[in-house]
C-alpha cells in the first residue's frame, strides 16, 4: 500500500479538515452534537468561516523570505506563532486525557491553553500540564465566593491571564442538545465549580443538561460597573471574552481590560456578526491601548495571517483543538498546532512577510462584511 492508498490517521493527515474528519469519528452523538452544535439555525457558525474565504490576500513578491520568523507575544508570553487555545468545556467528552492532554500539547508547541471553568481536570492538574502557558476563562457565578476561589486557584496554578466571558449571561439555544438531552456521562464532572452530585441535581425530563446548570449558577447581574470587583480579587491581567462592537471594545479598553472578539463560536446569539468582520473597527475603537484577540472559524494559516494582518494580536481554537484531541490524544492537539503554524509560515513568506511584525491591513483586500 502506498501512502496515497493509507487510510486516514494523524501521520497522513495534512490539514485541519483531515482532522476534524478523524475527531467526528472518533465521537459519540452526545459528544459530537455537544462540539459541533451552534444556536438556532448556525448562521453565524456558518458565517465564522465564511468570513475569511470572502477576503483576498495582496502578496508582495521579490523579498527576502529566506527566514521568516512567525513568533509573537501575548501578554508578555513568546509564542511559536500567534495561536492559542480558546476555552471549551468538557475535554474529556473527546479523550481520557482530557484538559491535560490539551495542556500538555499547547505547552509542547510554544502556545497556550485557556482552562474553561468548566473543565473535566481540577485547575491544579492543568496547571501543573501546562508549563506555565495556562489563562484561565471564567463565568462570573451568583456565589461571589465560589469565584474568588476559583481566581485565587487559577493564580496559585500559574494561570497568567483571567479570561471573563462577557456574552454568556444565559446560554444560546443549541437544538440538538436540547432535542438529544445533552448529558455529562457520570465518569465526569466538573470539579473547578462543585460535586458531581450538584450537576445531577439540576437534571431535568427535558433538555440541556448544562444549559440547566447554567441557568443556576451563573450571575446575571454583573455589568460595565462591577468589573471593579473583579480587578480588586485578581492580581492577573483581565481580557474580555465576548466583544463583538467598537463600543464595547472602546468600554474593555477604558476599564483597563484587554479584549477577545468572539462570538461564542457561533453557540450564542445566531445571526450575530462574525469576529473577523468586525476585527476593523473594533482595531479602530481599542486604538492600541490594548492588545485584542480572536476566535470564531480559523482552520487554515491564511486565516490567521488574515486576522493578525487586520490587528489581532493572536487567534485562538475552540473546535480544531477539541477535534485533534478526539482524534489522538495530546499527539492529535499538537498535530493541529503543527498544521497551522506550519501554513501560517508559508502564508507569511508567499506574501513577502519575513515576519509578523510585518504584516499590517495593506496585506488584505476588502473588508469580510456579509
Amino acid at each position: 500500500m502506498n501512502r496515497a492508498d493509507a487510510p486516514l490517521s494523524l501521520d497522513t493527515a495534512i490539514n485541519l479538515a483531515d482532522l476534524e474528519t478523524l475527531g467526528r469519528a472518533a465521537l459519540d452523538q452526545n459528544a459530537l452534537e455537544y462540539y459541533a452544535s451552534g444556536a438556532n439555525d448556525e448562521h453565524t457558525l456558518r458565517g465564522n468561516r465564511a468570513a475569511y474565504a470572502r477576503l483576498r490576500l495582496r502578496p508582495r513578491v521579490l523579498v527576502d523570505v529566506d527566514t521568516v520568523d512567525p513568533s509573537t507575544q501575548v501578554l508578555g508570553l513568546g509564542l511559536r506563532s500567534p495561536i492559542g487555545i480558546a476555552p471549551s468545556a468538557f475535554h474529556g467528552l473527546a479523550h481520557p486525557d482530557a484538559e491535560t492532554a490539551t495542556a500538555r500539547a499547547a505547552a509542547h508547541a510554544g502556545s497556550v491553553m485557556t482552562l474553561s471553568t468548566f473543565s473535566n481536570t481540577p485547575l491544579e492538574e492543568v496547571g501543573a500540564a501546562a508549563g506555565g502557558r495556562l489563562w484561565f476563562q471564567l463565568y462570573l457565578c451568583r456565589d461571589r465566593a465560589l469565584s474568588q476561589s476559583m481566581i485565587q486557584r487559577a493564580e496559585a496554578s500559574g494561570a497568567r491571564a483571567l479570561v471573563f466571558t462577557a456574552d454568556a449571561p444565559y446560554l444560546g439555544r443549541r437544538e440538538a442538545n436540547e432535542r438529544h438531552r445533552f448529558a455529562l456521562p457520570p465518569h465526569l464532572h466538573a470539579p473547578n465549580v462543585g460535586p458531581r452530585e450538584w450537576l445531577a441535581g439540576v437534571e431535568t425530563d427535558t433538555g440541556s443538561q448544562l444549559a440547566n446548570y447554567f441557568a443556576h449558577l451563573v450571575d446575571k447581574t454583573f455589568t460595565w460597573a462591577d468589573l471593579a470587583w473583579l480587578r480588586d480579587q485578581t492580581r492577573l491581567p483581565i481580557v474580555l471574552k465576548g466583544i463583538l462592537t467598537a463600543e464595547d471594545a472602546a468600554l474593555a479598553a477604558e476599564h483597563g481590560a484587554h479584549v477577545w472578539v468572539s462570538n461564542h463560536g457561533g453557540r450564542q446569539l445566531d445571526t450575530a456578526v462574525s469576529s473577523l468582520e468586525v476585527l476593523p473597527e473594533i482595531v479602530d475603537a481599542v486604538a492600541g491601548r490594548t492588545e485584542i484577540y480572536l476566535d470564531g472559524g480559523v482552520t487554515r494559516g491564511t486565516d490567521v495571517l488574515k486576522a493578525v494582518a487586520l490587528g489581532a494580536r493572536a487567534v485562538f481554537l475552540g473546535r480544531a483543538a477539541l477535534w485533534g484531541l478526539a482524534a489522538g490524544g495530546e499527539a492529535g492537539v499538537r498535530r493541529t498546532l503543527d498544521l497551522l503554524h506550519e501554513e501560517f509560515r508559508l502564508a507569511l513568506a508567499l506574501c513577502g512577510k519575513p515576519s509578523v511584525a510585518a504584516l499590517g491591513p495593506e496585506v488584505v483586500r476588502g473588508l469580510p462584511a456579509a
